[in-house]
């Protein structure tokens, strides 16, 4: 019977194997989906992936500035309110001195 040391060398070895192995067949997988997607002219829409930026349908965009606050913070108006503007509310301060002119 094997002991636990031998067990553990054994392990690492088909560790090292299997990461091995793994890296030549997915080259090999890479430069057969490679020459597919030429041979067949293949876009990645026909291939079933979506766009960068896309979740579930909808295209992600980045929301404009709509406050700004004394050390050059920003909010988008989106969500809970930032700590800083909500402290420059508790000193007094309105929110609507940090809207930003459109």
């Amino acid at each position: 019977m094997a002991t636990y040391k031998e067990l553990l060398e054994q392990r690492d070895s088909l560790e090292q194997q299997i990461a091995e192995a793994r890296r030549s067949e997915v080259s090999a997988a890479i430069a057969q989906a490679k020459e597919l997607i030429a041979d067949y002219g293949l876009t990645a829409a026909d291939c079933g992936f979506k766009g960068l930026g896309v979740v579930a349908g909808k295209i992600r965009t980045t929301v404009a500035v709509k406050f700004r606050g004394p050390n050059g913070e920003t909010w988008s108006g989106r969500g809970k309110a930032p700590n800083w503007l909500t402290s420059l509310e508790g000193q007094g301060r309105h929110r609507d001195e940090f809207l930003v002119a459109r």
